[in-house]
């Protein structure tokens, strides 16, 4: 089976959410993959080729990728798709942005968050918040566009040395509606929420964007990312980009701390796979304690301070 991945990057790095989609390659064939990086920085291919699991890096630099934009990125790669019989992203923001477009540009059906590879042509994934697990099996004739779940896979090695191959821009009609104008982001030096070993998260419970200062004095501490439940991001304390749970980012830290945070079905969908989860609620009967493997029944205004204090 011929695989082809495509890379996610950012500020002039490759992403690890791109690492832990090559770790999904070694189960779907033993053949490697060949990783196609869209961008306008050469040094991107060099980091790629370090990536297990690939066997080529094809580079397409042209400052038309310097942002990656879906609606540019996708008529191209399913013209490159042609030559394949999977092409994976990741399952970020990025990849359900792009994997959408690409599929419909193949005319077949996308397989969203691949959890487990039973077979070549044989995909586990999960439904319900996680609740149930679907098995989907793709037709011989059927090229497989899928994305990866990142919560279910470690990244791969980088003690590569696949060959670079420079891919020129095919001949093709690109889209002109949509073009990049701004990025608009908080500037923060803690580690990206999808990929942190280490996860500290609030919930309505803080009540007010201030006192979600408190949290991020912790984060800090600790070097942990900081996530939110949907009702502090509902509640307007912080950026949707935080939440954390089924319609926001799923997360497989090896710790994740929850202060306040009830445990709705929707949130635990995002932090089942989780190595260890501590929750902090001064309500003794809140849901999540049923699947915390560490429970503090404490107000979490007085508990930070202390555990800060701990801290040194």
């Amino acid at each position: 089976m011929r695989v082809l991945v495509v890379a996610e990057h950012n500020d002039g790095a490759i992403n690890p959410s791109t690492s832990k989609t090559l770790s999904c390659v070694a189960e779907l064939t033993s053949l490697g993959s060949d990783l196609l990086v869209m961008g306008n920085n050469s040094a991107l291919a060099e980091q790629a080729a370090r990536f297990q699991n690939v066997d080529s890096v094809l580079y397409m630099g042209n400052e038309i990728f310097e942002h990656q934009i879906a609606a540019v990125m996708s008529p191209v790669i399913a013209k490159i798709a042609q030559d394949y019989d999977c092409v994976l992203c990741p399952s970020t923001t990025f990849g359900r942005d792009l994997m959408p477009r690409i599929a419909a540009a193949l005319n077949v059906g996308q397989i969203t968050d691949i959890m487990n590879v039973v077979a070549p042509r044989i995909f586990k994934r999960p439904i319900y918040a996680g609740n149930a697990i679907q098995t989907i099996e793709i037709q011989d004739n059927v090229k497989i566009a899928a994305t990866v779940r990142l919560a279910s896979y470690k990244e791969v090695e980088t003690n590569n040395q696949a060959t670079i191959k420079n891919v020129e821009l095919p001949e093709i009609e690109l889209p002109s509606h949509t073009r990049f104008l701004r990025i608009e982001s908080e500037a923060t030096e803690r580690p990206d929420l999808q990929v942190a070993s280490v996860v500290v998260s609030g919930g309505r419970a803080f009540g007010s964007s201030e006192n979600f200062e408190l949290l991020y004095s912790l984060a800090d501490k600790l070097g942990a990312a900081v996530g939110a439940s949907r009702a502090a991001v509902d509640a307007g304390y912080v950026p949707n980009d935080m939440q954390v749970g089924q319609t926001g980012k799923i997360i497989s830290p090896d710790l994740y701390i929850a202060f306040g945070i009830s445990g709705a079905i929707q949130h635990l969908a995002g932090i089942k796979d989780a190595g260890t989860i501590v929750a902090v609620n001064k309500d003794a009967d809140a849901p999540i304690f049923e699947i915390a493997d560490f429970g503090i029944v404490a107000d979490l205004f007085e508990f930070i301070p202390e555990f800060l204090a701990k801290l040194g």
